[in-house]
Order: C-alpha cells, then structure tokens, then sequence
C-alpha cells in the first residue's frame, strides 16, 4: 500500500494512446479539419459561365484533405519515435508568429504579393538562413511560382495592390 501512495504518476509510456499529447494534437487537428470540411460541402457551385478555373470549395477540400493526411502520418511517426517535451518554444517561433502577423498586416493594406516576399525572406532568415543571395532569390523565386500556379494553372486572380496592379493594369 504504501508504494502506491509514493508512486507520484504512472509512466508516461504507459498512458492509454488518447492521453499522450501526440494523440490530443492530432485529434484537435484532425476534428477542427474535418468540421471545416464538412462546412465545404454547403458552398454554392458557381454556374460554368462564370466558373474560372476551379470551383470555390475544390481548393479548400483539397487543402483539407491533405491537412488529415498530413496530420495522420505525422501521430503514426510520433507512435515509433516519440516528441520531445520541451518546457520552453525556442526564440525562431515566436519570430515566425511575428512574420505571419506581419504579413497579415502588408497583405491587407499594401499588396499580398509584396506580403508572401517579404515573408519568405523573413522566415528563411529567421529559420537560420544567412546567405543574402540565396534569402533575395526565395523572396523573388518563391512568389513568382505561386502568383503562376494560382494565376494560370488555377485561374485565380490576386487582390489588387501595388505590386499586383502593375499586372493587371
């Protein structure tokens, strides 16, 4: 008897799997993910006449579906080797919750492409990337390729700002 009073917890390899953090974030993912997929289905369809490249719902579908996926492989990866705790976020992620803050802010008042630039270079530099010409190249490369797949590819157009107005002008 008196063992079990000294035990302060069991062991942590020997929680039921729905108690283990890994479970809990991917269950939290996972079920906030497919609610929102379930919430696509109720989008209009746009008539063909006006329909521009893919339909409204089929982006976030897709980008839902592969958020579970994603999120599926990474709890059976933390089944085989478990995550570290950490009692402390390192200093990069709270730069990084900066950045996106940041390019909230650049993306509604000047330009969401000037935004995904200098958010690239940014999270590069922030992330541990010194070289200034390989952070110049991302910053210009990187959105370069998004505004051609979501332009040309998916057929849908940026919101209007200064860099963008220059294309569409």
């Amino acid at each position: 008897m008196n063992d079990v009073l000294n035990r302060k917890r069991a062991d942590k390899k020997s929680l039921p799997f729905f108690l283990k953090n890994s479970f809990k974030v991917s269950f939290i993912i996972i079920f906030i993910s497919l609610i929102l997929l379930i919430t696509t289905f109720s989008f209009d369809a746009v008539p063909p006449i006006l329909n521009r490249g893919i339909q409204p719902a089929t982006f976030p579908k897709a980008l839902l579906v592969l958020i579970i996926f994603l999120t599926s492989v990474v709890y059976i990866l933390s089944l085989k080797k478990p995550w570290k705790e950490g009692k402390i976020l390192p200093k990069a992620f709270y730069i990084t919750l900066y950045n996106f803050i940041l390019f909230i802010i650049i993306a509604k008042n000047l330009d969401f492409f000037l935004a995904i630039s200098i958010l690239s270079f940014s999270l590069s530099y922030s992330w541990g990337e010194k070289n200034f010409l390989y952070l110049l190249a991302v910053s210009i490369i990187f959105p370069i390729i998004i505004f051609i797949f979501f332009e040309t590819i998916l057929g849908l157009r940026f919101p209007s700002g200064i860099i963008t107005n220059f294309y569409y002008n």
